[in-house]
């Protein structure tokens, strides 16, 4: 395909720069919040909050009491304390989510088939849809955009819309089929919306930095931004809705959807999708229900008021160096209490169900990302306790930094209740302690009570999933796309089965991942992988090798205590033992299209798809075509039109300070004034230097004039090599 010139243009629109000061989490005064438009849009429902977190309080005390009583019949010793107060920890974080799952259960019974509330207001603001990007697959990415971006015009929102892909991607591949997907994107929206591209040089503060640099230097050109993740996929109607919803309410600072997951092709994708699409919709209703004005952002698929954001969601850096130092990972629970601070609404909108994304396709992959998770989260400990936070803005990052720390509590439970079980079947009983006592302490606990616990806790735990389930189950569409009543059913089981021998092993790869943050272990910033969950047994092996010893220890440990303590913790002990295994099949895409096929684990969206999805899918084709042709390095500059082009998509360059030369510039130019020619300069070039000399326009010029077979002469023909060669490597030097 032949691009149309009108495609060829600037990256970027012409820069309105602004300020986005960073927050201080040390200061903050009443006189810094702003007045609201409307106050009542401001107010949440405190009865709200009454019930959700005050049944919980009432469940978290009983079911402590109740413990509290199976182990101290005889009096607590230093263990059976130990293991109160974890279970304490590890009970009451779990409450709140059950107590919130009911209410969610009967507000989504009353709104079962009922049409979503649609405003047709006039769109008078403009809204930028923001897609942050790091080397990710430009197939993939490109078609949902132009989906997207065609549905906005189908329902009357072209007009009030951009498009900007804002690129931190480092594989020089990559870049340059970025920059052809751009070109054929606006060739083929051409009338249609306008669609930007700035890829950045350096990557400072990774996701958050990349979304402030647009903000500082385009943000004041809109009203809001709309930003979403690589494989997000919003329809149309709701992402115009969103806007309208923005516009509407001027107090609103932060709207974010529940995203569903969508096309899963292994098991572990499948069951995700699957718990999501059917316990899902509980969980985030009931959140939204009681959370009300102090909502949470997830990082995408949300819109988001610019002149808020930019006055007031700044992120500082934090203090000391990574782990817990530096810049924030997890930007978005700071961002979204940062707003609520300085009295903007932040509301979830858990009634617009077009909203989507996708899940990690293994173990492996799960595993990795919850690294980079967990340590943004920990990272929260130090703003946990920012001025001025709102304290319902405190609970989500509290609920965060718990939501792995508790892993290594289960875990630390798990083991401080074996060694209770071998005090029990081993240790000789002290029966009269030291210091006077008229009775003496007896290591009792009552079972009976034991076993009424144990069924509590169980219902806190599987409430929600059954309360999911019978709600999903209520509306017969979705119950029939879904494979009917049997399936439904059976596909439950396996989640069940499934997800109860995962849960013990990522108990551990969480325990790892809090225990490596706590020795000072930075997560880095990788990519994920989105399709193939396929990893070979060999790397398997070793990265659960640990998993399926720990798994053989307990199973030990419990055997020589007693058959009874095997058998309770037997659930746990056959997920680590079969640790390699389950990561193999769970992450196999042959088990998931068979589990498909047989239509299980089956989700609506299956049945019937999604029009965003299939129109992104009618565009994966295209795109992948295309770029199958995108020119290499030397191509590139090689070509007069196609250099031009590569030159208007590359992000300004501000000349370096003097006295300060980049390692990685410095050697580009160095390498290149040494070739003979381009084939001999590129050659010369790693790929970090490659994706440097892509962003730097001198050094792509530079490339450009050497020839196919010497170098380009800068110097008058009757100067020495030696000195053409130094006057050459003196301009380039220059020029970065």
């Amino acid at each position: 395909m032949d691009l149309d010139q009108h495609s060829v243009f600037a990256g970027m629109p012409d820069e309105q720069p602004a300020a986005m000061p960073p927050q201080d989490l040390k200061h903050f005064s009443k006189e810094q919040v702003r007045t609201p438009i409307q106050p009542a849009h401001l107010h949440s429902a405190v009865w709200r909050r009454l019930l959700i977190l005050g049944s919980a309080f009432i469940i978290s005390v009983a079911a402590i009491n109740e413990m509290r009583i199976v182990l101290g019949l005889g009096g607590l010793t230093s263990l059976e304390y130990s293991v109160l107060v974890l279970f304490a920890l590890t009970f009451s974080w779990i409450t709140i989510s059950f107590t919130a799952s009911i209410a969610g259960f009967f507000r989504v019974l009353r709104r079962a088939n009922r049409e979503v509330n649609w405003l047709d207001t006039a769109l008078t603001t403009k809204t930028v849809v923001l897609m942050p990007t790091y080397n990710e697959d430009p197939t993939r990415l490109f078609a949902g955009l132009e989906a997207m971006a065609r549905q906005i015009y189908d329902v009357g929102g072209g007009a009030h819309f951009d498009w900007c892909i804002i690129s931190d991607t480092t594989d020089a591949d990559v870049a340059r089929q970025e920059q052809q997907a751009v070109l054929l994107m606006r060739q083929r929206l051409q009338g249609i919306t306008r669609v930007y591209y700035r890829r950045r040089r350096y990557n400072v503060a990774r996701k958050s930095g990349n979304v402030q640099d647009f903000c500082t230097r385009w943000g004041s050109r809109y009203d809001h931004m709309l930003v979403l993740d690589a494989d997000s996929l919003m329809s149309g109607r709701v992402m115009v809705e969103m806007a309208r919803r923005m516009q509407a309410n001027p107090d609103l600072g932060l709207l974010q959807t529940i995203p569903r997951l969508i096309n899963g092709t292994t098991l572990v994708a499948r069951l995700q999708q699957f718990a999501g699409r059917v316990y899902g919709p509980i969980v985030g209703s009931g959140l939204a229900w009681w959370v009300d004005k102090e909502g949470n952002f997830w990082g995408h698929n949300a819109i988001i008021r610019i002149k808020a954001f930019m006055s007031s969601a700044g992120l500082p850096e934090l203090p000391g160096k990574p782990p817990f130092g530096g810049h924030i990972l997890s930007h978005d629970f700071v961002e979204a209490a940062l707003l609520r601070r300085a009295g903007w609404s932040v509301e979830i909108a858990d009634d617009l169900t077009e909203s989507y994304e996708e899940s990690p396709p293994s173990i492996v992959d799960l595993a990795i990302r919850d690294r980079r998770w967990c340590q943004g989260n920990l990272q929260h400990s130090r703003v946990i306790g920012g001025k001025k936070l709102h304290w319902v803005s405190r609970m989500h990052i509290l609920t965060g930094i718990m939501s792995y720390v508790s892993s290594p509590l289960w875990l630390l439970l798990i083991l401080v209740g074996l060694m209770l079980a071998l005090q029990y079947q081993f240790v000789r009983p002290e029966y009269f302690p030291r210091g006077f006592s008229l009775f003496p302490t007896w290591p009792l606990m009552d079972p009976e009570r034991a076993l009424r616990l144990f069924m509590i806790t169980m219902g806190i735990l599987f409430g929600p999933k059954v309360l999911g389930l019978i709600s999903f189950m209520v509306d017969r569409r979705q119950r029939k796309q879904a494979g009917g009543f049997l399936r439904l059913l059976l596909s439950f089981i396996v989640e069940i089965i499934v997800s109860a021998l995962i849960a013990p092993i990522m108990m551990l790869i969480h325990s790892g991942a809090v225990t490596s943050i706590l020795l000072g272990q930075d997560s880095g910033w990788n990519p994920q992988r989105r399709d193939d969950g396929r990893i070979p047994w060999k790397d398997l092996w070793f990265r659960h090798r640990w998993h399926v010893f720990g798994g053989c220890i307990l199973a030990i440990s419990a055997y020589v205590i007693s058959l009874d303590v095997l058998a309770w913790l037997s659930p746990a002990i056959i997920g680590m033992v079969l640790a390699v295994p389950l990561s193999y099949w769970t992450g196999s895409n042959h088990l998931g299209h068979t589990l498909k096929r047989w239509g299980w684990l089956k989700i609506p969206e299956e049945q019937e798809e999604p029009s965003i999805w299939l129109a992104t899918k009618a565009n994966l084709n295209v795109y992948r075509r295309w770029l199958e042709q995108t020119p290499s390095l030397e191509e590139v500059v090689g070509d007069e039109s196609q250099l031009k082009a590569h030159l208007l998509l590359t992000d300004h360059f501000t000349p370096r300070e003097p006295g300060r030369v980049d390692a990685i510039d410095a050697t580009a130019a160095l390498k290149i004034a040494d070739a003979q020619n381009v084939v001999q300069a590129v050659s010369f070039l790693t790929a970090k230097e490659k994706a440097r000399v892509q962003n730097t326009p001198v050094l792509m010029k530079a490339l450009a004039a050497l020839s196919s077979e010497q170098k380009l002469r800068l110097a008058a023909p009757d100067l020495s090599i030696a000195e053409r060669e130094n006057n050459r490597l003196i301009e380039l030097i220059r020029g970065i």
